[in-house]
């Protein structure tokens, strides 16, 4: 390992070991997040794998790959998980994004040359994101404690159950040949964290505490998906 790399990485354990002793110490105001010292300090962790190895990855890949190609990446990725979407759109009771989801997976597929083309954008049949996460909030199941992983980043209880599930059955992780499947992983999340890039300017500059500042946009967001985008009114306590 080079010096320097070496160094770096001493600097994040010893960083992410005063966060454990502070955060666990410290009192928590939002009772999303009853662990907030453990959560601070796995935020620490990811921060440090994303400055020293993951975002340099990601740039590199961002400034040689032509924009055409990247599309090309993504909508191919997509169109995978367009099938799981299928089944939970259904889940759902959303029996008609369902068939409209099943249709731009054959459409994409075939027309779209293995969904590197979205034709079926261009035909009007509108892409939808959902995820078994999201399927266990429709059923009714609770937010439950909010969590901060290493590499997989926030997550209710609920969504960390459902990331299992959606990894689980993800056709991506079922490819038998492994050297294959773990490309394919490596690719996909490269291309994802290139895709978020021009976001980390704009959180750095509006957060003051950008723990604070991932966690309410996280769990905002996610009650907006799980009620597509029209989420119901929290009471107010007086």
């Amino acid at each position: 390992m080079k010096p320097q790399l070496s160094r770096r990485l001493s600097a994040y354990v010893c960083a992410t070991a005063i966060t454990v002793a502070s955060g666990c110490a410290s009192t928590h105001n939002d009772p999303a997040d009853p662990f907030e010292g453990f959560n601070r300090a796995m935020f620490a962790v990811n921060e440090g794998l994303d400055t020293v190895a993951i975002k340099p990855v990601a740039q590199g890949y961002d400034a040689v790959t032509p924009l055409p190609v990247k599309v090309g990446v993504g909508n191919f990725f997509g169109n995978i998980w367009d099938s799981w979407t299928a089944i939970n759109n259904l889940l759902q009771g959303k029996g008609g994004d369902a068939l409209s989801d099943v249709g731009r997976v054959l459409i994409n597929s075939t027309i779209g040359i293995g969904g590197v083309f979205d034709v079926a954008s261009e035909m009007g049949l509108t892409k939808h994101s959902e995820e078994f996460g999201q399927t266990l909030g429709k059923w009714g199941v609770p937010d439950g404690p909010y969590f901060y992983w290493p590499i997989i980043g926030p997550r209710t209880t609920r969504d960390t159950f459902g990331w299992m599930v959606d990894t689980y059955y993800d056709p991506v992780w079922r490819v038998d040949n492994i050297p294959l499947r773990n490309s394919l992983v490596a690719v996909r999340y490269v291309d994802l964290r290139a895709s978020v890039l021009p976001t980390d300017k704009v959180i750095e500059e509006a957060a003051f505490d950008k723990y604070s500042y991932i966690r309410d946009a996280y769990l905002q967001h996610r009650r907006n998906e799980i009620f597509d985008g029209d989420p119901p009114r929290i009471p107010l306590d007086y």
